[in-house]
């Protein structure tokens, strides 16, 4: 019902786009550092672990750099990067829009004839649904890439065998499969905190049990909705 209020025709669309570029500035690219360092430590790891776990071993050293683009790729940048912002993001919105819930603000807004629904959440929706898989793809990119630092500078293997296991049987749907994802994340991080955040009743401490709820469903639907897109994209 809540959603059916938000998707409502807008009253006026120039107000609409100019809250949705401000939301793209505060959810995305004011994401854009925690996303850099997440998925740089995220490549480097994966690929360090990969190498020490098959020296020595009968497995060929370009494993380390296809493993390292399976993982980064299918799974660690699109659904990791979707639960940190969860946190981020989520709370951020839940808080935001409980506070003027408490305030009555969201009441001023209705009792002037404002869509609240969709002024308040449309935005943010929109926003991270268009803005997240610029995230994700920039995680990618970097994720692969620490993981060729690792190679160079750590000894570990030889940064030739590290792109040509990047390059390897690669499967441009992944890329695809990856995004895909992270759309139905966007919206699954945005709309429920919203929802807890629109909702909220009683005063401060309320707020931050609603920003708190808006985490952990979002992260469980985050998880849920990735087993159901795996299930169905690559089975």
């Amino acid at each position: 019902m809540l959603l059916g209020k938000v998707f409502s025709k807008p009253e006026k669309g120039s107000i609409y786009w100019n809250l949705i570029i401000e939301e793209i500035y505060a959810l995305g690219i004011g994401s854009l550092g925690i996303t850099a360092i997440i998925s740089l430590f995220m490549g480097a790891v994966i690929t360090i672990q990969t190498a020490a776990n098959i020296e020595g071993s009968w497995v060929p050293a370009y494993t380390v750099g296809y493993t390292t683009r399976e993982a980064v790729i299918k799974e660690f940048s699109p659904t990791i990067i979707a639960l940190i912002l969860a946190g981020k993001v989520g709370s951020n919105i839940a808080s935001k829009i409980g506070s003027m819930r408490v305030t009555e603000q969201i009441d001023a807004l209705v009792i002037m004839g404002v869509n609240a629904p969709g002024y308040l959440i449309f935005p943010k929706i929109v926003a991270a649904v268009f803005i997240n898989p610029f995230l994700v793809v920039i995680s990618m990119f970097l994720g692969v890439g620490a993981g060729y630092l690792v190679s160079i500078y750590s000894g570990l293997l030889d940064p030739s065998e590290y792109i040509y296991g990047i390059t390897y049987d690669f499967i441009p749907f992944s890329v695809t499969y990856a995004l895909i994802k992270t759309v139905f994340f966007a919206f699954a991080i945005t709309s429920i905190p919203a929802y807890h955040g629109y909702y909220t009743s009683g005063g401060a401490l309320e707020v931050g049990k609603s920003s708190t709820e808006a985490v952990v469903y979002s992260s469980i639907v985050v998880l849920l909705i990735n087993y159901i897109l795996t299930q169905l994209l690559l089975i």
